[in-house]
């Protein structure tokens, strides 16, 4: 039967070996000497398809091989179930027929000069274990007797394992009572009624080849004690008890026995004895404590100590014991040790004619090994004896003569094992033989090594020299030369004086022999230009660059390969190859992630080689944060922990966590808090009666990573409003009316249903009471007001679940009087005059001062608001062909003549305008007036690296300003030393002229020194701020012999203009869109509300800000839509208005923020 399984075909203890044999040359004839065979125990199987027995074996002539088997000779070629090999004595035995070839094998090696001999291998051929069929009895036992299961498992490949299981595959029970011993037996101390089962199994397990048998189940019957008919205690008087009983051994036998055991194997002792009440055992060794190593098991009856040595030996006890008496066992351990070579295996010898020539076999172990010697595989002859001493372990040989010679085998065995050493005895008197050739011609680099071989063999040993053929000196003993033990002569560091024929002369006592070798120096192969570490976006290209130089003369065996750690990359001139190689330089298209690793290149001649390594670092976004984990969740936060991804060589600087809710806007994602990058965990604060969903992804130096996946759904409590309404507005459109409106609560932030606002309004400084309304719309009008008079109002946001925060009170006026009603319903509420004698004044090239005359108040028509200033941005000074037309305004609350306007751009055409406004509107605007602003300095450069760093320079390259703010003239570069305290030195400067420079190779530095570098763009008017960064040079020894000229890495400037592009691309990106001004997110507002219009209010409807009075907004006209910046933005410290309305403070700089001018002008609201 085939089992589902294979194994190798030798398993466990088949070992092969490979001897050493005498240091003579295959070219002289010399002794048989086995190299590889088979020998152990080996265990095959009949399920493998073949298994081979090994036999190889060198000598001169080649040797031929004998077999025996059992100790009768076995030749496998006669026998058509076996194959032999060739070039060696192994068989081959077919997998059927393993079964017929058990037993114990030998292989014999042998020519004319001896023979070897191989050690013995037994061959095992194990059948599929089994337990025999039988017919067991029950057994009976009265109640309290012991009782022994025997289980008598097969033999089969170990391990073995044994289990007692029921039918159903149950355990049997194991306790202090009833326990397996190693045997494999189940032994019970005392039996039980409980005990009687007719389905005691035992299973072998034979892991090694995934097999179990089971023995027939056997039935045990345990007697009770009580009398016949009896059911209980009750029913008839007093139960007979179990007598009490003193404890004997069931296993071992007998009071005392002996365990040998090999040294370094584990010690097992078992006591399992028999008895009521139960016996305890317990485990002491005579005369000191048991080794710390000593673990007890089996409920105590077992004892093991794994890696027995020679000081565990001993007399190991053990004792069982019960209330009525006890038994004990007494152990002698003795640790033992198979053979081994005492001062190594007996050598092989090369002996002259005439000399003693002594074998020695000295072999330990315990106990004591025997010898048993044999010369050329059979025992030593009379003659031999006659003529030698022959001791115990060793053989003299007196006066050797070459029929001497032989292969001696000598055997050391005890019961724990065997040993076999073949010894090569050669007696020779042979003069000088040169193996190696004559005339042959040896290359070597200068300043490189070069080895002239000259093998010689000869008995005696000879002596060897070496000479100039053209002049008869000799070499040894000269500066670079040196002859080693073998012959050769080596020339050290040569030169091209050593070119030339050189003679080898080898003599002993038997003769002379020479051969003549010829030497030519070649130039050394070198790389001039080796590849330079380099940082490379991923998905562009890179370029590493190796240029070599070599000896003309070896152009046919040159090469170059390109190796990326360690193993050599694919280079073909094909489209779908991303490799390829053009004049030395390595090319990679495309670059990502797999193409980062340290490059080599190694070019190589038919004498030498040179190679050069460079590190390629790929840059990239970070990789999506894995494994979101929402915890500690509760009703309105949540933590959100992760693991990061791969930053791919640039530090993330921050993660954006990102929401999305599935009732208002499903499927939107929304950026809810950014997270520095050195965090991997933070606490969502969140709004109520949402149901969230949250993702994040990483932000580096190169860009934004992609997103995570979502976590699970996350929903929060409802509870009540976190904010009220913002943005209260109160207009007074009619006589005796107030309309009142304000921005609504977005939907993410009702925090429950049911939202609905109070408005609470009340007259300003008369004694009169608060009056509320619960309106849902976020507009209200109050009618039959008096006219144009104060009111405070707030509104406070609510839901079914509570009110929101305490509101804060606004102040506004009711309608205007009768006459500006009359004035309204003639279409002429807003101003009729336009300001006159408009004027600027450049303060400086950011910051200007306008002025104009007032305008009549009976042109105002109503309550003056402030006065409106209007100013385009026409083009730059540097693209006047290039229309910009950037809109800004600026409003001015209260009646004035001049204000500062901040923000302008320097080196630009400006137009400006200014109007009178009130409530109802805006007022024509003034003749335009058009102004332009001087150069100013430029912005700072974005970006600037350090790199291709050598020992004395630096090469920097840089991206131009966005904003030079006129024409550049060049650059200033400053540097100065910094040492290891940072401590800085003295900073130098250089000006780099030129606006298209943008590489500078900075000279004259210190080598293994650290700089700090600072660039700046200028023009006319000076230097704008400047861009620092750090380099440090090499040490003299990593860059000798390098260029230094970054004209010829081309490559390199090639990937930092690239680099620089795209980061000029992505900032030019985001400042276009930055100078299109921010929009109101009110698109999302009318998605959610589409009723919102509706309920605003008509179009005659103004709307008062919340913001605090006498600020101006900034305004942006071309944008459609901002946020309002106040003038405070503008200065330091608190920004105010003089009584003229001129604006008071320092112009600080400005910031360019957008915002849409309302149809209706707001009027000054206080809080």
């Amino acid at each position: 039967m085939r089992l589902p399984w294979r194994l190798g075909l030798a398993l466990l203890l088949a070992l092969t070996s490979r001897a050493t044999g005498q240091d003579i040359p295959l070219e002289v004839e010399q002794l048989p000497t086995i190299t590889a065979q088979t020998s152990g125990s080996v265990i095959a199987f009949p399920v493998e398809d073949t298994f081979t027995m090994r036999c190889e074996a060198k000598g001169n002539p080649t040797p031929k091989y004998r077999w025996t088997k059992d100790g009768q000779d076995f030749d496998p070629s006669q026998d058509s179930r076996i194959k032999t090999e060739e070039d060696s004595g192994g068989f081959v035995l077919q997998g059927k027929y393993l079964t017929l070839f058990q037993g114990r094998y030998r292989c014999y090696a042998y020519n004319k000069l001896g023979t070897a001999m191989s050690e013995e291998t037994q061959l095992i051929v194990p059948a599929v274990p089994k337990f025999p069929k039988e017919k067991l009895k029950p057994i009976e036992v009265v109640e309290g007797q012991p009782v022994v299961l025997k289980c008598d498992p097969p033999e089969g490949v170990p391990p073995r394992q044994i289990y007692w299981m029921s039918i159903g595959l149950q355990h049997i029970g194991q306790d202090e009572r009833v326990s397996m011993g190693i045997d494999g037996n189940l032994y019970f101390s005392n039996a039980v009624e409980k005990d009687s089962r007719k389905d005691y199994c035992c299973f072998a397990a034979f892991s090694a080849i995934r097999t179990i048998v089971q023995k027939t189940a056997m039935s045990m019957i345990v007697k009770s004690l009580k009398p016949d008919g009896q059911l209980n205690d009750t029913e008839a008087g007093e139960a007979i008890s179990t007598p009490g009983r003193i404890p004997s051994l069931l296993t071992p036998p007998g009071v005392q026995s002996e365990v040998h055991l090999v040294k370094g194997e584990e010690l097992e002792l078992e006591c399992i004895a028999e008895g009521f009440p139960t016996p305890v055992v317990e485990w002491l060794k005579l005369g000191e404590k048991l080794p710390m190593r000593t673990n007890v098991k089996n409920y105590g009856k077992l004892l093991t100590i794994p890696g027995m040595a020679e000081e565990d030996e001993g007399k190991y006890v053990c004792k069982a014991r019960n209330s009525v008496g006890e038994a004990v066992h007494y152990f002698d351990v003795l640790v033992e040790e198979p053979p081994s070579w005492l001062s190594g295996a007996p050598k092989s010898q090369l002996a002259l004619i005439g000399e003693d020539v002594h074998i020695k076999c000295t072999a330990t172990g315990k106990p004591k090994p025997a010898i048993v010697w044999r010369r050329n595989g059979q025992p030593l002859d009379d003659a031999l004896i006659t003529r030698s001493q022959v001791f115990e372990d060793t053989i003299v040989l007196h006066n050797a003569r070459p029929e001497d010679s032989a292969v001696y085998q000598c055997e050391a065995s005890n019961r724990h094992g065997t040993i076999l050493a073949n010894a090569n005895i050669m007696v020779m008197n042979m003069p000088p033989v040169i193996l190696s050739k004559g005339y042959q011609e040896y290359g070597a680099v200068r300043g490189g090594d070069v080895v002239l071989v000259c093998t010689v063999f000869g008995s005696p040993p000879p002596s060897i020299s070496w000479k100039r053929l053209d002049t008869g000196a000799a070499v040894e003993g000269r500066e670079r030369f040196s002859i080693s033990q073998n012959g050769s002569l080596t020339i050290n560091r040569a030169k091209k004086d050593d070119i030339g024929e050189y003679v080898c002369l080898a003599t002993n006592t038997e003769g002379t022999s020479a051969i003549t070798a010829s030497v030519e120096v070649k130039e050394p192969t070198r790389i001039v230009q080796p590849p330079k570490d380099l940082e490379v976006l991923c998905g562009t290209n890179a370029k590493l660059e190796c240029q070599v130089e070599y000896d003309i003369t070896l152009m046919r065996d040159y090469k170059l390969v390109w190796t990326k750690d360690g193993k050599r990359v694919p280079v073909a001139f094909t489209e779908e190859s991303r490799y390829f190689v053009d004049y030395g330089t390595l090319n990679i298209v495309n670059v990502n992630q797999s193409d980062e690793g340290r490059y080599t290149c190694t070019a190589t001649t038919s004498l030498d080689q040179d190679t050069a390594s460079a590190t390629v670092t790929v840059l990239d976004v970070p990789d999506a944060p894995e494994d979101l984990e929402l915890s500690e969740r509760k009703t309105r936060s949540v933590r959100l922990t992760w693991v990061p991804g791969n930053e791919h060589n640039s530090s993330v600087s921050e993660f954006v966590v990102e929401y999305e809710e599935n009732q208002w806007v499903p499927g939107k994602w929304r950026q809810l808090q950014r997270v520095p990058g050195n965090q991997a965990t933070v606490v969502l604060e969140l709004q109520g009666h949402l149901n969230y969903q949250f993702r994040l992804y990483a932000v580096n130096a190169i860009g934004e990573g992609p997103p995570s996946g979502p976590t699970e759904r996350f929903k929060t409590f409802p509870a009540a409003p976190d904010k009220n309404p913002e943005n209260i507005r109160i207009q007074g459109h009619l006589p005796h009316q107030m309309d009142i409106s304000w921005d609504p609560l977005l939907p993410v932030e009702h925090n429950g249903p049911g939202l609905e606002y109070k408005l609470s309004y009340r007259r300003l400084g008369v004694e009169d009471g608060w009056r509320e309304h619960l309106v849902k719309r976020h507009s209200f009008s109050v009618k039959d007001t008096p006219t144009f008079v104060p009111y405070e109002i707030k509104i406070q946001s609510r839901n079914s679940h509570g009110w929101g925060p305490e509101p804060k009170v606004v102040t506004g006026y009711s309608g205007e009087d009768v006459v500006f009603w009359h004035c309204l319903r003639d279409n002429v509420s807003v101003p009729t005059a336009a300001p006159r004698d408009v004027a600027v004044e450049l303060v400086n090239t950011t910051l200007l001062r306008v002025s104009w005359s007032r305008v009549p108040q009976a042109t105002v028509r109503g309550h003056m608001g402030g006065y409106n200033v209007h100013w385009t941005r026409r083009w730059s000074l540097l693209q006047p062909d290039r229309l910009q037309e950037e809109k800004y305004s600026l409003s001015f609350p209260g009646n004035r003549s001049h204000v500062l306007v901040p923000g302008l751009r320097p080196y630009s055409e400006y137009r400006l305008t200014v109007n009178v406004f009130n409530r109802k509107g805006n007022g024509p605007s003034s003749d335009p007036v058009t102004f332009q602003t001087p150069e100013g300095v430029p912005e700072q450069v974005p970006i600037l690296t350090a790199s291709n760093a050598q020992s004395d320079c630096i090469t920097l390259v840089w991206a131009p300003p966005f904003q030079a703010h006129g024409i550049l003239t060049g650059y200033l570069l400053q540097y100065q030393p910094v040492n290891e305290t940072l401590d800085v030195g003295d900073l130098r400067e250089v000006k780099i002229s030129g606006s298209d420079t943008t590489q500078w190779l900075l000279r004259g530095l210190q080598g293994a020194s650290l700089y700090r570098l600072h660039l700046s763009a200028c023009t006319q008017e000076g230097c704008g701020p400047a861009l620092s960064q750090e380099a440090s040079t090499l040490t003299l020894a990593r860059s000798a012999g390098l260029q230094d000229t970054i004209s010829t890495q081309g490559w390199f400037i090639g990937v930092m203009c690239a680099v620089a592009f795209l980061t000029l691309a992505a900032l030019a990106a985001c400042f276009v869109h930055r100078n299109k001004g921010g929009k109101y997110a009110v698109k999302e507002k009318e998605d959610l509300n589409p009723d919102e219009e509706s309920q605003g209010g008509n179009e005659d409807t103004c709307e008062y800000s919340d913001k605090e009075p006498l600020k101006g907004s900034l305004h942006s006209l071309g944008g459609g839509g901002g946020s309002e910046d106040s003038l405070v933005d503008y200065a330091d410290g608190e920004g105010t208005f003089d009584e003229d309305g001129s604006f008071i403070g320092v112009y600080s700089g400005h910031k360019q923020r957008g915002s849409v001018d309302e149809a209706d002008v707001e009027a000054p609201v206080s809080t």
